[in-house]
C-alpha cells in the first residue's frame, strides 16, 4: 500500500489496529477482492472532514474516488460501522469507560443543493415491505431524510451520548421532525453487548434532556423502563399547575444538579461538525451521511 501523509490521515496506527479485524475481510467473498482498507476508509474520512465532492478525492493518495465511494456505498448499506461502533463500545463498557447518565439532542445541517436534487422530502423513497425486516438504520427514511424547517432544506441528527460527550447512538431524520417524537428511537438504538453471558446493556441509567423532550408520555415511558428522567418542566406547564393549585398535583422530580451535564451533548455536536462533510450535508442518501456520522462517533471512542 501507498503511504497516505500525515494530513491525509484520520486514523493512527493503534486505532487502526483495533478496527481492521471488525471490518469485512475478503474470504468467501465473490467477485474483485476488497483491498488496501485503510486506504480506502481514510479516503470515506478524509472527504467528509474537508467536504469536497468525491470526485475530488487526491488520487495519489486513496486510489480512485469510485472505490472510495462503492466501499463507503456498501458499508452504509450493510451495518459494517454500526457492528464497528457496537464492538467499540462493548470494549469501552468492559473497561468502565461509559457514564449512562445519558444526554439525549439534535442537532440541523442545512442540506446543499447537491443533496436535495432527488426525491422532495415529502415524497416516499420507495421502501417497501422488504425494507420493513431490516433495521431501522439500515433503511433509506421517506424523503431520504430531508425536511422543510425554518432554516429550509435540513436534515436532523439526534445524537444519545454518555455523560462524558460519546456518542451511543444516532438518527437521522427530516430536519422538521421534533426531537421528543424521536426519543424512542434513538433510545432503542442503544445495544451494548456484554463482553461475557448476559444480555446487552440496552437501558440508561437516566436520560438528561432540555424541555424539547418535557411531554407526559416521555415521562411515562421512561418511568415504564425504569430510566430517571432529568428534564425541566416547560414554563407553560409549571404556570398551568399554579393556576390549578392544590388540583395541579405535584411537579416532576427534577435534579438540577445532574442537569448542568446535559452540555456534553452540545459539545459533541460542536466537534462533530468540525467535520464539513458532516455540518452540511452534501450525501442524496441518508443511510450514507448516517454512515459517516458513525464513523466520528467510533473515532470520539477510539480517541478515548
Amino acid at each position: 500500500m501507498r503511504s497516505t501523509g500525515s494530513r491525509y490521515r484520520v486514523f493512527t496506527d493503534e486505532q487502526w489496529a483495533r478496527i481492521e479485524p471488525l471490518l469485512p475481510s475478503n474470504q468467501g467473498r465473490r467477485g474483485h477482492p476488497f483491498g488496501e482498507h485503510r486506504r480506502v476508509v481514510e479516503g470515506i474520512a478524509y472527504r467528509y472532514r474537508t467536504g469536497i465532492p468525491w470526485r475530488d478525492l487526491p488520487r495519489e493518495q486513496f486510489g480512485p474516488w469510485q472505490t472510495v465511494w462503492k466501499r463507503h456505498r456498501r458499508y452504509a448499506a450493510d451495518g459494517t460501522w454500526d457492528r464497528v461502533l457496537t464492538q467499540v463500545l462493548a470494549e469501552a463498557d468492559a473497561a468502565g469507560m461509559i457514564d449512562w447518565a445519558v444526554s439525549v439532542d439534535a442537532t440541523i445541517a442545512r442540506a446543499h443543493q447537491h443533496a436535495t436534487n432527488t426525491t422532495r422530502p415529502d415524497q416516499d423513497t420507495g421502501a417497501g415491505a422488504n425494507h420493513k425486516k431490516l433495521p431501522l438504520t439500515e433503511v433509506e427514511p421517506p424523503g431520504h431524510g430531508i425536511g422543510r424547517s425554518r432554516g429550509g432544506l435540513t436534515t436532523k441528527i439526534h445524537h444519545a451520548v454518555d455523560g462524558r460527550g460519546r456518542p451511543l447512538a444516532t438518527i437521522v431524520t427530516g430536519g422538521q421532525r421534533n426531537d421528543g417524537a424521536v426519543l424512542a428511537q434513538v433510545l432503542a438504538e442503544i445495544h451494548v453487548p456484554r463482553p461475557g453471558p448476559g444480555a446487552a446493556r440496552t437501558r440508561p441509567e437516566a436520560v438528561i434532556a432540555d424541555r424539547a423532550y418535557a411531554t407526559g408520555v416521555i415521562r411515562t415511558e421512561l418511568r415504564r423502563r425504569r430510566i430517571r428522567a432529568v428534564i425541566p418542566d416547560k414554563k407553560d406547564q409549571i404556570a398551568a399547575r399554579q393556576r390549578r393549585g392544590s388540583r395541579g398535583g405535584r411537579p416532576p422530580a427534577f435534579d438540577e444538579q445532574a442537569y448542568r451535564g446535559r452540555n456534553v451533548v452540545e459539545r459533541y455536536f460542536a466537534l462533530a461538525k468540525q467535520w464539513r462533510g458532516l455540518a452540511t450535508r452534501y450525501d442524496k442518501l441518508a443511510i450514507t451521511y448516517r454512515a459517516a456520522v458513525t464513523i466520528c462517533a467510533i473515532l470520539t471512542w477510539l480517541r478515548a
